[in-house]
């Protein structure tokens, strides 16, 4: 398998189309998300890495964004995370602010390949990538991969929680934590997804007949469903962890 930044390898933009609903549904509905994919393989291509296997099967796809960190109203990682984030960055290209901090935005594994060990290998490659463009460190609102299993658990209680050895108990914090990372806090709203209930019923298939709480399956915590005001909302929490890569 060989990982590639698009600004080296443009042609592999192609390859990357291969790879197509890697998130459950619901997930693709949070409209931040339009401030960076349509433009991401021209406006980052060098925050855009394709793994594959020669000579044209795409593997796994990692993006990140630059931003500009510190200062007013920046002197901390935000409360609303991957959004957040997003934002910040989209800010700072409209303004041509200089980017002094890189955060990961997503690795995504063709199913075929999960559970192979490709994890590590694509987190290293995202890190060597964000210390060949010059920065020291990476930040990432990382969403732990077993928390769905635990919608009611609180993030605050769940990202804590280590195993005898005193790694994180979720494998995907424990991933980031074996290659140097620390938690740094949790981000409590990092991504917002909110539809109306005939919405929701489509991007899940549940039926969205009562108000109070819906557990969805692959969602980190309960869906805010209201039958009287026709409308869910799901309000993700991430955990913010911080990598020195240079």
């Amino acid at each position: 398998m060989i990982v590639e930044p698009l600004d080296r390898r443009p042609e592999l933009a192609t390859l990357a189309s291969q790879l197509t609903n890697l998130w459950p549904r619901f997930m693709q509905q949070d409209p931040t998300a339009n401030l960076y994919y349509p433009d991401a393989e021209t406006a980052y291509p060098e925050h855009v890495l394709v793994a594959y296997e020669p000579p044209d099967t795409a593997v796994a796809l990692a993006y990140t964004v630059p931003f500009a960190f510190g200062g007013e109203n920046r002197e901390r990682l935000p409360d609303d995370g991957w959004d957040g984030i997003v934002r910040w960055a989209a800010q700072d290209r409209a303004r041509g602010t200089k980017p002094t901090l890189v955060s990961a935005l997503e690795i995504s594994i063709d199913p075929a390949r999960r559970g192979q060990g490709l994890a590590p290998v694509l987190l290293a490659a995202m890190r060597d990538n964000v210390r060949r463009l010059g920065f020291t460190e990476l930040v990432a609102p990382v969403r732990p991969s077993a928390k769905h299993q635990e919608p009611h658990t609180p993030m605050t209680e769940y990202a804590h929680r280590t195993r005898p050895d005193g790694l994180p108990a979720d494998p995907w914090l424990r991933v980031h934590a074996r290659a140097g990372a620390t938690i740094e806090r949790v981000a409590p709203r990092s991504m917002v997804i909110a539809g109306t209930l005939a919405d929701w019923r489509e991007w899940t298939g549940l039926p969205f007949d009562a108000s109070g709480e819906v557990v969805v399956p692959q969602a980190l915590v309960p869906v805010h469903c209201s039958v009287e005001h026709d409308h869910a909302v799901y309000v993700e929490p991430n955990v913010w962890m911080r990598h020195a890569v240079g």
